[in-house]
């Protein structure tokens, strides 16, 4: 009789702690959303918008080239006495190479007599000739000897014409044994040196000179950029400010201009060869060096501009994530007008001085809060 109530007192007991736990789980399931934790903020990259002059350019592959060069040949035999030195700055009509002249100036000298004795005997000739006229008007003379001294003087009249020729063609010779630079330039590498014997037929010349101040850069372009800058140019009426740029550093190693276009579209590539002219007096550029072309077309004045990078590609059309003052992004729509070496042209949708985000996009929604990473760096085109 004594053990029932004990039992009861038991489970009494036992209960309490469970009608607990009931009552803070129902207290948990209607607790306020608004005490649940709040997402973490996105950590972005932002940069300004900014207004400045964007210069709109084309860009492509190009190879420095002489703006002339000149390759020196022998026009006649002999030995060669002297060349240039190598790696000199020379003007036009400085000696470059000298071959053994002798021989050649005694063909001269034994030319020059033979005109010597054919002058004087053509003038021997018409001596006798006017002596002749006067004779056969005084019929002390026979016709056919007057018409046989006349043949004669023509006759030496000839064999001067012919004299003179040799002469001329002797002092030519002479004048190719010391062979002067056409152009100014600088001198190469000799190809042969002085001691040998050089002839006409000689491949590759004897030494070369190429003139680098200024120099040529020969590039080409697509045939739809080609017919941007023959708008621009209004035909290649106007210059088109050209700028060579270093392919290993990005430097810039000239500025100069577009000089002129090919004639006609390569079928082959659908390309066109544009030559642009650049003072080189630094002399940055040498013949046969490949840098990197940037040819401007137009540029934009006071341009909206942000990195490229902060535009992204929509359904709709692109946009940009603009951060607000409390730290939230906003998808706005915008138009670009253009992308020129990483910075986008922004015709409409941003206003100057608004943040943008430029990195950290792919984790983002319109509304959600960011952490703004490090210093807001430089405006785009700033």
């Amino acid at each position: 009789m004594t053990a029932r109530p004990r039992m009861s007192w038991g489970l009494a007991l036992l209960g309490v702690p469970l009608v607990g736990l009931v009552a803070w789980a129902i207290a948990a399931g209607h607790r306020p959303a608004s005490a649940a934790k709040a997402p973490a903020a996105v950590p972005v990259t932002v940069a300004q918008v900014a207004v400045a002059d964007v210069p709109i350019s084309i860009t492509a592959l190009g190879a420095a080239r002489a703006w002339q060069s000149v390759v020196i040949n022998a026009q006649v035999n002999g030995v060669l006495r002297f060349v240039a030195p190598e790696g000199a700055d020379v003007a036009a009509g400085t000696l470059l190479a000298e071959i053994e002249s002798a021989p050649y100036q005694a063909a001269l000298t034994q030319a020059e007599g033979a005109l010597r004795r054919d002058r004087a005997l053509l003038a021997a000739a018409r001596v006798d000739l006017a002596r002749y006229q006067t004779l056969v008007a005084q019929d002390s003379l026979p016709r056919q000897q007057l018409d046989t001294q006349a043949a004669l003087v023509k006759q030496y009249e000839g064999a001067v014409q012919v004299d003179e020729g040799a002469v001329a063609a002797a002092r030519v010779n002479v004048g190719y044994c010391r062979i002067r630079s056409p152009i100014a330039g600088r001198v190469g590498v000799r190809l042969i040196d002085p001691g040998n014997v050089v002839q006409t037929s000689t491949a590759g010349g004897i030494v070369s000179v190429n003139q680098i101040t200024p120099i040529a850069v020969t590039f080409t372009v697509p045939q739809g950029d080609f017919q941007r800058l023959w708008d621009a140019s209004g035909g290649f009426s106007r210059p088109m400010p050209t700028t060579a740029l270093s392919q290993e550093s990005g430097a810039v190693l000239d500025r100069g201009e577009l000089t002129a276009a090919d004639n006609h579209v390569d079928a082959a590539t659908g390309t066109v060869q544009l030559k642009a002219r650049f003072p080189n007096g630094a002399r940055r550029l040498w013949p046969g060096q490949y840098v990197n072309i940037s040819l401007t077309l137009q540029t934009l004045p006071r341009a909206v501009t942000i990195p490229a990078t902060a535009v992204n590609p929509g359904p709709g059309g692109p946009f940009a994530y603009v951060v607000g003052a409390n730290n939230r992004v906003a998808a706005r729509p915008i138009a670009v007008a253009a992308i020129q070496d990483f910075t986008a042209v922004i015709r409409v949708g941003l206003r100057p001085g608004e943040r943008v985000v430029t990195d950290g996009q792919m984790q983002l929604r319109p509304g959600m809060s960011v952490a703004v990473r490090g210093a807001p760096p430089r405006a785009a085109g700033a």
